[in-house]
């Protein structure tokens, strides 16, 4: 039993010796995320903490990698330093204010952390002279790891909370709630980075030593991974069947669903590598060797959906790294039909080469793509709807819905990034004002609006508004008048923390009062949408509010007006005030 301990405590201290950097990424990430829990920091601290977590957290991969590639080469510390420089320059590409954050920096932020695990898989193999076979036991070893990471893990989380748990209710503890989220993400975090490491014991010479192909890997690519490919390549070519015979344009979601075909077949085929070179009769040989011709087809249908979308409405980074995607696939198919010595490093490798491209090539990067295209498709709307007065935007003309979202939508695109100077050459002074200090101006631009005739007969819109011009607010104590642009409020009532997001145009509407919460809008949809979805007009009802308990208050919320776009499934709320009393 001594001897054990001192095992495992030889083990532990291997792993600080051969991973520090790493340990300590995954610790720094856990006091952050402990810290925003524990002190429920102000609303430009919390962003503080949130850009530090993100960085911390690509940290972890990032300068496991580096130590992978320093196990391979001499001076590989060097590197590890060089990790350092990028997640310092990474922290600051995120900007100062929350309110400069936008959906458009998802488009770094997924690249970066998928280009950080693709650099785990290959960083240590780009030289000719190493093995395939030990690259193929190399990302085997890992992803076994991960996946005994994850329960191991999970087991961990479920063990110690039900403890903590089984200690407050058996000896009468008063646990503050936070520990239980603390607990949570301090095993989540750096309790999975620990016995990852643990799993990867010396690293590299563990990795890609050889070993027998594991048999449970083989059962599941065989028998569940492979039927289930092959039943969906024959739905997506029943599909094409469909599309020819009715001379139709595809839906731009088949994108993805042939996209989720191609990569989760390349990692099957991945998974089953070694198994090629034996002498089987067995669907996996057949699989393999028909793959990539099956995808001819598939990436055909695929740029014919991308390019319909992009020919209608521009390029937008979801588009653009479809489409680049959609080229990655088809040099892969050539590469792997008439390369007879091709390897399958070359689809790691070329798929970081491919994301870091999209992010950092000049002129032709995701992002100068993108702002470009929707330049012009601004410009061309205008001209087409003759929306310009002496080279500004008329918003004063009557236009259809469907022209005032598409202007809109447009300029809050490239509002978003930070394409103010193009912006301004077609807004008036006025206008101009109002985008410097209202940070949704592009919403509600155009005063005179008439709905598109066909969004009416398809039920596409509805409007409910009030015809109330006076609340009565008797037996109510707390008036809560919403003045925020984007809807949300935080605020103290008798020393109670108030919170209310109204989620923007999403699915959801909670109001939050200490620990206590309730999403309304399911009521809202009960009460009124589900009432009115039929109609084909604006709707006016006499009262156009509801009421509801949280914590120990009773809440009554008024609306205005509420908007909602059905083929969308999203809402939009107008001038809304809360009653508060105590219940």
């Amino acid at each position: 039993m001594k001897n054990r301990i001192t095992l495992l405590f030889g083990k532990v201290k291997q792993l600080f010796i051969n991973y520090p950097f790493v340990l300590l990424m995954s610790l720094a990430f856990v006091i952050t995320v402990i810290y925003g829990i524990e002190y429920e920091p102000k609303k430009e601290s919390a962003f503080l903490l949130l850009k530090l977590g993100l960085t911390f957290s690509l940290g972890i991969s990032l300068q496991f990698a580096l130590k992978i590639l320093s196990q391979r080469i001499k001076n590989g510390i060097v590197w590890q330093l060089l990790g350092f420089v990028f997640l310092i320059i990474y922290f600051f590409i995120f900007p100062k204010k929350e309110e400069d954050f936008s959906g458009f920096y998802v488009f770094i932020i997924i690249p970066t952390y998928i280009l950080s695990h693709l650099l785990v898989s290959f960083v240590a193999f780009i030289k000719k002279e190493t093995s395939e076979l030990n690259f193929w036991q190399y990302n085997k070893n890992l992803f076994v790891n991960l996946f005994l990471t994850a329960v191991f893990t999970g087991v961990l989380i479920g063990g110690v909370e039900l403890a903590i748990l089984a200690v407050e209710e058996l000896f009468s503890f008063d646990f503050d709630g936070k520990l239980y989220a603390d607990t949570f993400f301090a095993l989540g975090i750096f309790g999975s980075t620990f016995i990852f490491l643990l799993f990867n014991e010396s690293g590299l010479d563990y990795l890609e030593k050889e070993g027998k192909y594991p048999v449970v890997l083989k059962f599941f690519t065989q028998f569940i991974l492979i039927p289930l490919l092959i039943i969906y390549v024959v739905i997506l070519y029943f599909y094409c069947a469909k599309i020819v015979i009715n001379w139709q344009l595809p839906r731009g979601w088949v994108s993805y669903l042939v996209l989720a075909y191609s990569i989760v077949g390349i990692f099957a085929l991945l998974l089953v590598h070694p198994l090629k070179e034996l002498k089987l009769k067995s669907w996996i040989l057949i699989f393999s060797r028909l793959f990539y011709y099956t995808l001819i087809p598939l990436i055909i249908l695929l740029f014919v959906a991308i390019f319909t979308r992009v020919l209608q409405y521009g390029y937008t980074e979801a588009r653009y790294f479809v489409l680049l995607i959609s080229l990655w696939l088809t040099i892969l198919v050539l590469y792997f039909i008439f390369f007879k010595k091709a390897t399958i490093k070359f689809i790691p490798i070329s798929l970081f080469i491919f994301g870091l491209f999209a992010l950092i090539f000049p002129y032709l990067n995701v992002f100068s793509v993108s702002i470009r295209s929707q330049e012009n498709e601004l410009i061309e709307v205008l001209q087409q709807n003759d929306l310009l007065v002496n080279n500004k935007i008329n918003f004063g003309k009557q236009v259809t819905d469907s022209i005032a979202n598409s202007v809109e939508n447009k300029l809050e695109f490239l509002s978003e990034r930070f394409d103010d100077e193009f912006i301004e050459v077609y807004l008036d002074a006025e206008s101009v004002k109002k985008s410097k200090t209202n940070k949704y101006w592009f919403n509600n631009l155009f005063l005179n609006i008439t709905h598109n005739q066909n969004k009416k007969n398809n039920n596409y819109f509805l409007r409910i508004s009030s015809n109330k011009k006076i609340i009565n607010i008797k037996d109510y104590q707390f008036v809560i008048n919403n003045n925020q642009y984007d809807g949300n409020i935080e605020t103290e009532l008798n020393n109670d923390k108030i919170s209310i997001t109204e989620n923007y145009g999403s699915s959801s509407f909670e109001i939050k009062i200490n620990e206590k919460s309730k999403d309304i809008l399911p009521i809202l949809k009960t009460k009124f949408f589900n009432k009115y979805k039929n109609a084909s007009d604006d709707v006016f009802v006499d009262d156009l509010s509801i009421e509801v308990i949280v914590d120990k208050y009773q809440v009554k919320v008024v609306f205005g007006s509420i908007d909602w776009n059905k083929n969308l499934n999203s809402f939009n709320y107008g001038n809304i005030i809360y009653l508060i009393k105590t219940n």
